[in-house]
């Protein structure tokens, strides 16, 4: 059992009818049929929507969202229409509310990896392959892949797990055309986000991606090159063959799966709530993330 701890309550706002309550943002459909996403600032971690939220995140995640896709516009059309406050809307969700394009979503996360870890580094160490690409022996957790590959999944509701997939299985769903396609744009921005990260001194390992259809085009939607749907390493601490320190949850994660915390992962116990000084670790590794990519000051 897992999902939201405590399930929030959606505002109700006129104008606005309320689509979907996800892991971080709420969705709502205006009355010219955009949909309006809202970042909250709540937190997930194993599969679990914590109770606690961090300061700011919502807000850094949109904007930081809406620096990539400045940088990604000659790669890839995105969904962004405006960043006006919906009227009615409340002044807290300023910075980080999006009106959008409605599109007709592909089912599918696209995710690429330039690098060997998570559950890719698990499929790797008992077949030597990831979503089925086989890769050479001698890779360690941490590893530069040979080149970036996709490695699509397939959408999990709230509360379960994205399951990874292989390539064929995507072209039997979506048809061999989109899926093509998928391939090229995932590791076109892969790529690109790559290349501006480390200028920056930041390792992009892995990060998910969502598209959808606008008509015939093929357009980049939801959040993009974030600590959320991202793996960003400190490139100076970068040491194959270990963990590797990094800008996201790792602070929420290492606290949870702590004796301190007490919660047992196995468990159909809702874990606990977070502690003031993981909050603030947190929050800080959003903020450097943010300004070290962006090279502006997040206050």
């Amino acid at each position: 059992m897992s999902g939201f701890v405590e399930k929030p309550e959606p505002l109700q706002v006129p104008g606005l009818v309320h689509l979907h309550t996800g892991k971080v943002r709420e969705l709502y459909q205006n009355e010219a049929g955009d949909l309006v996403m809202v970042a909250s600032d709540r937190i997930s971690a194993f599969d679990w929507v914590l109770p606690t939220e961090i300061p700011d995140k919502g807000r850094i995640l949109t904007q930081l969202s809406l620096w990539w896709f400045d940088q990604l516009a000659d790669l890839v059309p995105n969904h962004v229409l405006s960043t006006e406050l919906p009227a009615g809307a409340p002044e807290d969700w300023r910075g980080r509310t999006l009106i959008c394009k409605s599109l007709q979503m592909v089912p599918v996360e696209c995710v690429a990896r330039g690098y060997l870890t998570g559950s890719g580094l698990v499929e790797y160490n008992e077949s030597r392959t990831v979503c089925g690409l086989a890769l050479p022996e001698g890779l360690v957790d941490g590893s530069e892949l040979p080149a970036p590959i996709f490695t699509p999944a397939t959408k999990a509701a709230v509360g379960e797990h994205d399951e990874n997939v292989s390539y064929e299985e995507v072209a039997r769903q979506v048809g061999a055309d989109t899926a093509a396609r998928l391939r090229q744009a995932t590791l076109a921005v892969y790529s690109r986000g790559r290349d501006i990260a480390r200028e920056r001194g930041i390792i992009l390992a892995d990060t998910k991606f969502e598209f959808g259809f606008d008509g015939d085009t093929l357009v980049l939607a939801d959040e993009v090159l974030t600590a959320d749907s991202s793996r960003f390493w400190p490139a100076d601490q970068w040491q194959p063959g270990r963990a590797q320190p990094s800008y996201d949850k790792q602070f929420v994660r290492d606290w949870l799966t702590s004796a301190e915390s007490g919660w047992d992962r196995k468990s159909e116990q809702p874990p606990p709530q977070l502690p003031q000084q993981v909050v603030d670790a947190t929050r800080a590794k959003y903020v450097e993330a943010y300004e070290r990519l962006t090279g502006t000051s997040w206050s």
